[in-house]
């Protein structure tokens, strides 16, 4: 028989009767023939809840720090929602005649890395799993969580769940792995945003790894980037509808390859310039290795011509690691030998992406010029083979993403 999996967020399993409409959705493949995988995530806000139990029975001193409590004991509360609910719907599954057993990531097993709160899929042995499908049981599977090689539970940090059905359907050779959620399928751009939005039959790894990266929240980055890796496709679907939803597979499986595909957007975004930074081998990783040491995650970063030895050196963050970022730069003056630290916190990115750029010219002259017609000053610009990112003033991100949206045709395209 065919395998499926089936993954279901927060959202889609928030309560009994949720889980009752997931379940509807999992007879429905099992009577279509499929022997089925079910990944799940803890209900809508339990695991905020778990994690605020965790820093209220660490009530020292730094206590909101997440290296300050023991990560293992972490791991062991946290992962406990996936845990309910995994019950939950294997028992709902049971009432509407659907053989079905739930499964720890220690039962599968699931064997990670020993980094508690992060950690990394090492493999899956589906010998288990395996024997019960030959005895005709379902799979209801914990997800976020698996258990290291010391024997201790480990979760794999926010977002867990998708990896962990990712690579289930991978270890299984499912013939494809459906992520329900809250929305419908992958849209041209934010429908809160433009109404115009498109949901798009296809898209490619690499677009959808480039929009996740780049601030939409449909999938997360590590589970488009491990499903690129193992070929597994993707079809992103709502939970509360039956209408067709947005497969993510390979390149060459689009015939029509649009010019772009899509508008990301992400504000609360900070640009931070060093001026006259000394010139020389080693400078750069003199700024952005103490920063990447102390959390910083940076994103876009331009360096101007040098002149006189010196060169401005400009990046991005989010906005909530800009103190951080000027603590740690102060610290490393004398090592930097920067003259003035410049902060702008109040701008957002924009950004189009689609594999068509890699054939058609012209992309970044239509953006630019749709962006100065409606007086949109760009700030910083960073371009990848099928990616071209702006910062701009934060107050302008809408228009901008209408703008280009219309540029693009995005609407009939």
């Amino acid at each position: 028989m065919p395998r499926l999996v089936m993954k279901f967020g927060g959202t889609s399993v928030a309560d009994l009767d949720r889980i009752r409409n997931a379940a509807t959705k999992v007879k429905r493949e099992v009577d279509a023939g499929y022997e089925v995988a079910v990944v799940v995530s803890a209900m809508s806000g339990e695991t905020n809840k778990l994690v605020g139990h965790v820093r209220d029975a660490s009530a020292s001193e730094g206590a909101n720090h997440p290296g300050f409590y023991d990560a293992r004991e972490y791991d062991a509360i946290v992962s406990s929602g996936e845990q309910v609910t995994s019950g939950l719907m294997a028992l709902t599954l049971q009432e509407m005649g659907v053989p079905a057993r739930s499964w720890q990531g220690w039962q599968v097993p699931v064997l990670t890395s020993d980094a508690h709160s992060t950690a990394r899929i090492l493999d899956i042995d589906t010998t288990n799993l395996d024997q019960k499908f030959d005895e005709g049981l379902h799979a209801v599977i914990a997800g976020f969580q698996g258990i290291s090689e010391e024997g201790r539970i480990t979760t794999l940090g926010r977002g867990g769940s998708d990896t962990t059905a990712v690579a289930f359907a991978a270890a299984l050779g499912a013939e494809r792995c459906d992520i329900y959620t809250d929305v419908d399928g992958v849209y041209t751009t934010d429908p809160r945003i433009e109404k115009g939005a498109r949901k798009l039959d296809r898209i490619s790894f690499e677009e959808m790894l480039e929009l996740a990266s780049l601030g939409a929240k449909v999938l997360q980055t590590r589970s488009v980037e491990l499903a690129m890796q193992r070929k597994v496709k993707l079809m992103v679907r709502s939970s509360f509808s039956d209408d067709p939803g947005t497969l993510v597979c390979d390149e060459e499986e689009i015939v029509e390859k649009n010019v772009v595909s899509g508008i990301a957007a992400e504000k609360e975004q900070a640009k931070v310039t060093l001026l006259k930074v000394a010139d020389k081998p080693g400078v750069a990783a003199s700024i952005f290795g103490p920063l990447a040491d102390n959390g910083v995650n940076v994103d876009m970063i331009i360096q101007n011509i040098s002149e006189e030895g010196h060169t401005d050196m400009t990046f991005s963050c989010a906005s909530d690691q800009v103190e951080r970022a000027k603590s740690v730069l102060e610290g490393a003056r004398d090592e930097i030998e920067y003259t003035e630290m410049i902060f702008d916190p109040g701008v957002a990115k924009v950004s189009i992406v689609g594999i068509g750029m890699r054939s058609h010219s012209g992309v970044a002259k239509t953006m630019f010029s749709a962006l100065a017609a409606d007086g949109v000053n760009i700030k910083v610009i960073t371009t990848s083979e099928i990616k071209v990112s702006v910062l701009i003033d934060c107050k302008y991100m809408e228009l901008a993403v209408q703008s280009l949206h219309a540029a693009f045709g995005l609407e009939t395209a």
